[in-house]
């Protein structure tokens, strides 16, 4: 079973909700006519004088050929900049019309656009939307319909953004780890993901709490309010084919044993009834299918178990699987793994990566409708924002492309490639109303090292690489890096098309170990943890930037977890 964020249908009503987000309403089939057209006006992010707004139409009548959707604010609201539709304004009332390339609006047929605007006192939603002259949202667009007994807000049913309102579940076994430290009670206080990166750890093992005993503390963590448990969905077989360091307990022909015993025992207690009244945010299979875009085939970087996992679909399969099970849970929100800009953000990887994710989120029973959103950067350290350059600067009659650091990438930080991709999946057939989420828990690059402004324009290179916050030797590095610090606290709606930034990633945990460790948890020696490996065609064969004596992945790294707090951006008081 199946559903959808946003439940447009062709009857409904809009209610204003307490978050700013006109939410639908699906009123009850009791021979109610279709109303003409729908406006879903969503209020993504607000401060204190300012809103960003995302707007979506759906046509119920005749198809058109152009639109011109109408409303009026009851305060002193004005539009101050727009985009996928021309936005005028007299007074209180509001024009958004069509742009050349998105007139056409069919039977059934939606089209999304937003703005930016200005406000003082109340920023109250508008009570009436008209699409050409048609009263939108009402039956027959004469009088509103009875909105019915759903509550957006009520235990079990979704909410547009689970992060909005609520508390963030605080692992105490992450907490204590870092209060243990010199100086990290002024950070174990931040909520982290929960990873499930082995059969074992859906019950609990050495020691540690398993999925239940999280979600019980969770429920006492809650109290009154709204709470978000984040887990990390990671077991897939023959799991992160290019990475040793986080190989899993999978073989990669074992789907069959990834599906009854991995996801199925994880259903059975996501679905208990005593979780209902949490917000489950699940971050489904990190680190896997960008890897059969880039590490396959033909390409330098290409490697045989990455081969192996394209050629049976195994990857496809179990993430299917697990968004569809996983999504039968009314209060679970699954966000699937999308890269990072450093991996994805090349012509030749970015269209394909999305394709292939709408593949898989449509094999194995899964629809579009099962997927929330989207999480990067997970685990990695890409800046969130460079200010010291654009893509689009120019030095001394180079593009910033040409750059040996850039490397033609079309993007130089994460917060420009999630917003991007979010526009690109959309356009690949998952819903407009998905969200992302950053993970942010790495990506700070503070401390002395951090550039105050842009690099000399000697050269492009200088201009680069004297400005950019992101220190790395080359952005394909991604174990234990040296000088990289905490990034932004973890945030709801921090920017439009951005759910929240998260850690989802717990600062101080190892990305890989810096030499062979014997484990029984099928965790490999990769060179890339190993701080005098001279590199592959991965990085460009550059120097692989982690810090010495690193134990597994997974493992306490109080070397790293320092480190972090130093260079932490924002700084820590």
């Amino acid at each position: 079973m199946s559903r959808t964020r946003t439940a447009m249908l062709a009857a409904m009503a809009l209610v204003a909700g307490a978050s700013g987000t006109a939410l639908a309403v699906v009123p009850s089939d009791t021979g109610i006519a279709a109303v003409p057209c729908t406006v879903d006006y969503k209020v993504q992010n607000q401060w204190d004088t300012g809103f960003t707004a995302a707007v979506t139409v759906t046509n119920n009548g005749a198809a058109k050929s152009s639109w011109a959707v109408k409303w009026s604010y009851a305060g002193n609201q004005k539009v101050t900049n727009f985009w996928n539709s021309k936005i005028s304004q007299s007074g209180a009332a509001v024009t958004a019309a069509n742009e050349t390339y998105n007139g056409t609006l069919g039977t059934g047929g939606s089209v999304s656009f937003g703005f930016q605007g200005t406000y003082s006192g109340s920023n109250a939603i508008p009570a009436t939307f008209t699409l050409d002259g048609v009263t939108c949202n009402v039956d027959g667009g004469g009088g509103p319909t009875d909105p019915g007994p759903t509550d957006p807000g009520t235990p079990g049913s979704r909410v547009d953004n689970p992060y909005a309102g609520a508390k963030v579940y605080v692992n105490p076994e992450w907490s204590a780890n870092a209060a243990a430290e010199p100086g990290g009670s002024r950070i174990s206080n931040q909520p982290t993901g929960v990873w499930l990166d082995r059969i074992a750890a859906i019950n609990g093992t050495g020691g540690k709490m398993g999925l239940r005993a999280h979600l019980d503390e969770a429920l006492r963590q809650k109290g009154s309010g709204e709470m978000v448990v984040q887990l990390v969905i990671y077991d897939l077989p023959g799991r992160d084919c290019a990475a040793l360091a986080s190989n899993g307990e999978l073989g990669p022909t074992e789907i069959d044993k990834y599906k009854t015993q991995y996801i199925d025992p994880i259903k059975a207690i996501l679905a208990d009834s005593k979780y209902a009244s949490l917000r489950i945010v699940t971050t489904v299979e990190i680190d896997s299918l960008p890897n059969l875009v880039t590490n396959t085939g033909s390409r330098v970087t290409a490697t045989p178990q990455c081969d192996v996992m394209k050629a049976n679909g195994n990857y496809q399969k179990g993430i299917g699987y697990a968004l569809n099970k996983l999504g039968d849970v009314p209060n679970v929100y699954n966000y699937i793994d999308a890269g990072h800009h450093g991996w994805i953000g090349w012509d030749d990887n970015f269209a394909p990566t999305a394709a292939l994710m709408k593949e898989a989120a449509t094999t194995e029973g899964a629809t579009v409708n099962d997927v929330h959103g989207f999480i990067t950067n997970t685990a990695n350290y890409s800046a969130l924002k460079e200010n010291n350059f654009t893509i689009n600067d120019s030095v001394a009659g180079k593009s910033v492309r040409e750059s040996k650091w850039v490397d033609w990438n079309r993007y130089v930080d994460e917060l420009s490639f999630a917003q991007a991709f979010r526009s690109q999946l959309v356009s690949a057939g998952f819903n407009s109303g998905i969200g992302m989420l950053i993970d942010t828990s790495r990506n700070g690059w503070g401390g002395s090292a951090r550039p105050t402004g842009p690099g000399a324009t000697t050269s492009v290179d200088t201009y680069v690489d004297g400005g950019r916050y992101d220190r790395r030797y080359n952005t394909g590095n991604w174990c234990n890096q040296a000088g990289a610090g905490l990034g932004e606290r973890p945030k709801a709606s921090p920017a439009p098309g951005i759910d929240a930034y998260v850690w989802m990633k717990p600062p101080g945990e190892s990305d890989g170990s810096s030499s062979a460790i014997p484990n029984d948890e099928g965790k490999g020696f990769d060179r890339m943890c190993d701080p005098t490996y001279t590199g592959n065609p991965r990085n460009n064969n550059n120097m692989s930037g982690a810090l010495p004596n690193a134990p597994l992945s997974g493992k306490w790294f109080s070397a790293q977890f320092q480190q972090l707090m130093q260079n932490a951006y924002p700084p820590l008081s």
